[in-house]
């Protein structure tokens, strides 16, 4: 049997921890390592119950003894850096634009409003989704972080965006850790430029954003020619 998902819940109200615990209770791939109240307790968690997905609230304290909110933006960059492989999962009432969008550049990946009801009830599966890297967005969220005017979707990318996507397309079963290997940067700067692309493209898999590439003509459709028969001797 495969190894379950290890997730670790962060959030000052034992009311949602418990709402959280009791979505994810039935889930056969999923068990919580810990749950925290406040944002000085991640590291030592970590250290202590390693985990694949993080829920983070945004407004949670730092300490017992210091009730101002833990730095979220330099929390989420910090924890990458020493754990690459974590996914982490923002769950928060706050839907500023502005929040969003750094939350994400910093390396989240995803975030959804508390008040998302149908997306919570689905809490396991998105779970299982951003632990094997995609990302996640409440549709309130998706539409507060593009009302802005619209711009090509091609355009938008970087061009380490697009080169991401090309060897994303070129070896579709490379690991992160492998992409960032060819690339020759670390883990989490392709896993930083991957969610970004996600986001643009307005897609949460890297399947789907390969997809996407093929169809904005950023990557090469796949060759359907017939093999060239071999010539006679």
């Amino acid at each position: 049997m495969a190894n379950k998902i290890r997730v670790t819940i962060l959030d000052d109200h034992q009311s949602i921890i418990d709402g959280y615990l009791f979505r994810l209770r039935d889930n056969p791939q999923v068990e919580v390592a810990a749950t925290l109240s406040y944002g000085d307790e991640i590291e030592p968690s970590l250290t202590e119950h390693p985990s694949d997905v993080l829920l983070l609230d945004v407004n949670v304290p730092t300490s017992d003894d210091n009730p101002n909110p833990y730095p979220i933006l330099h929390t989420i960059p910090n924890l990458l850096q020493r754990y690459p492989d974590l996914a982490i999962l923002v769950i928060s009432m706050y839907n500023e634009r502005g929040l969003v969008r750094a939350v994400m550049e910093a390396g989240a990946n995803g975030y959804i409003l508390k008040d998302d009801s149908k997306t919570i009830q689905d809490l396991g599966n998105i779970i299982i989704s951003v632990a094997n890297g995609g990302i996640f967005l409440s549709e309130k969220v998706r539409q507060a972080l593009f009302k802005g005017p619209s711009e090509k979707k091609e355009n938008a990318l970087s061009s380490r965006q697009q080169e991401v996507l090309s060897l994303s397309a070129a070896y579709p079963n490379d690991t992160t850790n492998e992409l960032a290997n060819k690339m020759r940067v670390s883990n989490s700067t392709v896993r930083n430029l991957l969610s970004g692309a996600y986001l643009k493209l307005e897609v949460n898999t890297r399947a789907a954003a390969i997809a996407q590439g093929r169809q904005l003509g950023i990557i090469p459709i796949e060759s359907t020619s017939p093999t060239l028969p071999l010539k006679k001797r």
